[in-house]
């Protein structure tokens, strides 16, 4: 019998919230106060960018839906959306695998995630048999002040 992974059930859930948002935004357009900032990692293999934009975001990179984006398209997988960089239009495919950090600073909501981007492999460390502490147990909390305004 395995575990109930109830971190991986949580990140599954939260991702539909963002899913469920850019898709009011493709239906309705976002109003003059709502925003979505989307960070996401680059070198999720479905991540789709210019070469141009991988070279200037190898690692991470983060977009701004306000009022000048086009043709955002959204699927059970991620989001595509075409974007101006430098007066240059770029489509951008993004699986919602590969976000990080979701927020709308007018709604005072954020959300963070822990994407698993395939990469080369580590090398192998030495196993830990000791537990971890309390507080590192904490990295499972996802914190939104972040995104609140400050009073």
């Amino acid at each position: 019998m395995t575990d109930i992974s109830y971190e991986s059930l949580v990140e599954k859930a939260l991702l539909n919230v963002v899913r469920d948002a850019l898709d009011y935004a493709a239906q309705n357009g976002l109003g003059d106060a709502n925003h979505f900032y989307i960070s996401f990692k680059t070198q999720h293999p479905d991540v789709v960018l210019s070469d141009r934009m991988k070279a200037s975001y190898p690692d991470e990179m983060t977009i701004v839906l306000q009022h000048e984006f086009s043709h955002l398209e959204i699927d059970d997988n991620g989001f595509s959306v075409t974007l101006s960089f430098g007066n240059i239009p770029e489509r951008i495919t993004v699986p919602f695998a590969a976000i990080t950090r979701f927020a709308d600073p007018y709604a005072q909501f954020g959300l963070s995630f822990k994407p698993e981007v395939a990469t080369a492999p580590k090398p192998k460390k030495k196993e830990k048999t000791e537990k971890p502490a309390k507080d590192e147990k904490t990295e499972n909390v996802v914190s939104l002040s972040a995104f609140r305004k400050k009073k």
